[in-house]
């Protein structure tokens, strides 16, 4: 099993913290983090799809109370929202016997209704931790590992299947979850093949600004209905939007988000994009890279470090910036070239919000200077210093 970065910071959550919520996409690896846990813990695991650990919750109050010397695991949540308001009272009344530390791990598919109970049940009592695919930082520290980590996607079946095309029918069949179960489950009846057919095209346009009166014309919807078809989307932890950093600068600044799938391997299932070497030649390539790097150093930010985009109507753009808990900013680039080659437009965007670091994120390894304020860097260095700020 390759070892994820975010098993820390669960167990160190599980110190402080009566709850702690494990949240991200299907077939993202928490079940197996889990059991990891359950036996390191020596936990209960109960699987909440399962109907038989259901029905060992015919009385949840008693049976939580009889393992409070137990970490309980509670996979699937979502299947059973009714146990939050029970797991409020068994924290509060251990909390009062001084067992109110590492209660429960729950693990949840989406942010939709698992936010949405828990924020209304257990606030100050869970802490949060998103999971997500595979990063450069967990797998191996080469340039072929990490193209095939874009080709393939980060989730951990795609990523470690035997080849290219045994990786994109497991994505296809994951794609068709989603869209056959997984959305009508959460109660939402947007159309599967609507739905299906947004996803196309947001792989099409990936890491463009959002335009949702022309996606809505060509779906033949509202505006609003394909708003509220991202936002069904961004829930389910695929896919996500970037905001534009709006500075009082007096510049004319773009207003709209960007919007792009989440994970690379599936925008190239889309696109029907098997090998390396069909999307090297395909018109997606330079934008499925930026935002794959953008997707997994996100991924690894520190807490409470917002995330923008920057572009002005004179030309003047930064690809991803990054806010500090002391407000300052880090500019980054990125580029699919071997070659660390720095366009106008970066330094105009530089020059106006004057970030403390400016990187450029390109496909090559080394690390060089390419000015006195620009630095060349590789995507594993640049996650590093990002996880760096986080201890």
């Amino acid at each position: 099993m390759i070892p994820r970065i975010i098993t820390d910071k669960v167990k160190q959550a599980l110190k402080y913290q009566s709850a702690v919520a494990l949240v991200g996409p299907r077939q993202v690896g928490k079940t197996t983090l889990a059991h990891q846990i359950a036996k390191e813990y020596k936990a209960l695991y109960l699987d909440l799809e399962d109907q038989n650990d259901r029905n060992r919750l015919s009385d949840p109050v008693l049976f939580f109370e009889s393992m409070e010397d137990r970490l309980v695991i509670l996979d699937e949540i979502h299947r059973v929202p009714e146990l939050f308001s029970t797991l409020r009272g068994v924290i509060d009344k251990g909390r009062r016997k001084q067992k109110g530390r590492g209660r429960f791990l729950i693990l949840g598919s989406a942010g939709i209704d698992l936010l949405k109970q828990s924020g209304e049940s257990l606030a100050g009592r869970i802490a949060y931790i998103d999971m997500t695919p595979f990063s450069p930082l967990e797998i191996e520290r080469n340039r072929k590992a990490c193209e095939k980590l874009w080709l393939r996607g980060g989730f951990p079946n795609s990523y470690l299947a035997e080849n290219n095309r045994e990786s994109m029918i497991l994505r296809k069949d994951f794609i068709r979850t989603y869209l056959e179960r997984d959305v009508p489950l959460f109660g939402s009846r947007v159309p599967s093949a609507s739905l299906e057919r947004l996803w196309t095209m947001l792989s099409h346009n990936q890491a463009c600004l959002l335009n949702a009166s022309k996606l809505a014309q060509a779906l033949g919807v509202s505006a609003q209905s394909v708003t509220r078809y991202i936002d069904l989307l961004s829930d389910l932890f695929l896919v996500r939007r970037l905001p534009p950093y709006h500075a009082n600068i007096g510049k004319r600044l773009v207003k709209s988000s960007k919007v792009y799938i989440r994970d690379s391997g599936f925008v190239h299932t889309l696109l029907g994009l098997e090998s390396l070497e069909q999307l090297m030649g395909h018109p997606v390539v330079g934008r499925s890279w930026e935002a794959f790097v953008i997707e997994n150093l996100l991924s690894i930010r520190p807490w409470r470090s917002p995330a923008f985009f920057y572009k002005s109507s004179a030309g003047a753009e930064i690809d991803l910036l990054i806010e500090h808990k002391d407000q300052t900013l880090w500019a980054i680039e990125i580029k699919r070239s071997l070659s660390a080659k720095i366009e106008r437009g970066f330094y105009q965007a530089c020059a106006d919000l004057k970030p403390i670091r400016s990187f450029i994120v390109y496909a090559g390894e080394e690390r060089y200077p390419v000015s006195d304020k620009v630095e060349a860097i590789g995507l594993y260095e640049m996650a590093q210093e990002l996880r760096n700020l986080d201890f």
